[in-house]
């Protein structure tokens, strides 16, 4: 049985951080979110197709050519947008066989897999969707349900309790027949979710899978900071392979790699993982749900908590980093602070494709580019960006976000007098 992985999009939502990447690569936990869906199907799947198109090339230079050892196939979707092209874009890869559909940048557990798998068979279905409940679907898809099958899926039907579709789909190779039928819908694009009405008015049986557990979309920055949370929540391990100096202080459960140095008077209060070959101290504090990837610096006198910090980057000193992400390879110049909580404490709000949008958290720092150079001094308010590749001088306030490679610089006044 073969799997279709859906990674061809631009992720606009969670720039600063795709400015030069696909969203599925983006690290949490320090593993890209398309090897966690990898890792979900392997135990079902004896391949894996992976269909491409925003930065290819940086998905096949993550990825290789094989996953525990089973072939991985890329291919490029078409000019054509939506999620019914993009599976199409497999259709040669897959001959009279079912598969699994699964879009590249959710987060789930196993028995998502498992539960689709077995409802389909045991039903000798046409095609199947893996539903959880909300309150709110809003944001979501309804999928209209009845006696074990399902009737209809709406998009975003405003606010109101149901199932909705979490975009894990099994079908037969019979489902290309119909999305060469499918028009564009409303976006300008071609859904999958509008085929599978087209399948279910012509009869088709397609079943659904109750899921329980958790499941992210991620689409926004502050889901990356949901997610990663969760993982180190629930699946990390006390596990110190790198050095800690005595007079550190390290609270379990915290995972240190290879080649990583914690210095004396740091203080770790897990669950927080690090990285190998990082420079941890001496004298800093990280807090609870904290992932920091490989060679970084985390330096004197730097307190991280809640945040992600990819590969490359360093908060040398001086540094607050609150609810925040940093990209890779970015450093923070000396007293740069990442601000996260408003003083009318009202939830944070940040601007997504050109709207502001209320992210639901009380506290929300900075979300960085790659390749993001701070000078001293510098701060950034509440859910701001900064973009890729941006230098900004020193005693910077940041209250309005910067786009990716730019020089920002404070004007500053003197005045020179006689002592």
């Amino acid at each position: 049985m073969k799997a279709v992985i859906l990674a061809a999009g631009k992720g606009e939502r969670l720039r600063p951080l795709t400015d030069d990447r696909p969203k599925p690569i983006l690290k949490i936990a320090n593993k890209p979110i398309i090897e966690y869906i990898l890792e979900n199907l392997d135990p079902f799947v004896d391949e894996f197709i992976i269909v491409v198109k925003y930065k290819k090339e940086k998905i096949i230079e993550t990825l290789g050519d094989e996953f525990h050892g089973k072939p991985i196939t890329y291919v490029v979707q078409g000019d054509e947008e939506g999620t019914a092209r993009a599976i199409y874009s497999a259709k040669d890869a897959i001959i009279d066989e079912e598969f699994f559909a699964i879009n590249g940048d959710i987060y789930f557990e196993q028995e998502a897999i498992r539960g689709l798998l077995h409802t389909y068979r045991k039903m000798k279905a046409d095609g199947g969707i893996v539903v959880k409940k909300f309150e709110n679907l809003s944001q979501l898809g309804l999928v209209e349900v009845k006696n074990n099958l399902v009737k209809k899926i709406i998009e975003k039907p405003g606010k109101m309790e149901g199932f909705a579709n979490l975009g894990i789909y099994i079908f037969n190779s019979e489902v290309f027949d119909f999305i060469e039928e499918t028009e564009k819908s409303e976006r300008g694009e071609y859904e999958i979710t509008d085929t599978i009405n087209i399948m279910i008015e012509r009869g088709k049986r397609i079943v659904y899978f109750e899921y329980k557990g958790f499941w992210s979309d991620i689409g926004r920055p502050w889901d990356l900071l949901e997610v990663n949370e969760y993982i180190l929540k629930t699946k990390l391990k006390h596990n110190i392979r790198g050095t800690v100096e005595e007079g550190a202080t390290i609270i379990p459960p915290v995972e240190i790699g290879e080649g990583t140095i914690v210095r004396s008077g740091s203080y770790i209060i897990g669950p927080v993982k690090i990285g190998k070959n990082c420079r941890i101290g001496p004298n800093c504090f990280i807090r609870p749900y904290t992932s920091i990837g490989d060679n970084c610096h985390i330096g004197n006198a730097v307190e991280v908590k809640n945040s992600i910090i990819m590969d490359n980057s360093n908060a040398p000193h001086l540094n607050y980093v609150g609810d925040s992400i940093i990209g890779e390879n970015t450093n923070l110049g000396a007293g740069t602070i990442t601000a996260n909580l408003r003083h009318d404490n009202k939830t944070v709000k940040v601007e997504i494709k050109g709207n502001l949008e209320d992210s639901g958290r009380r506290k929300l720092g900075a979300i960085i580019g790659h390749n993001v150079k701070t000078g001293i001094n510098v701060s950034i308010y509440p859910g701001r960006k900064i973009g890729s590749g941006a230098l900004v001088g020193p005693g910077v306030i940041v209250d309005k976000n910067i786009p990716p490679g730019v020089l920002v610089v404070a004007k500053q006044e003197k005045m020179v007098t006689k002592r």
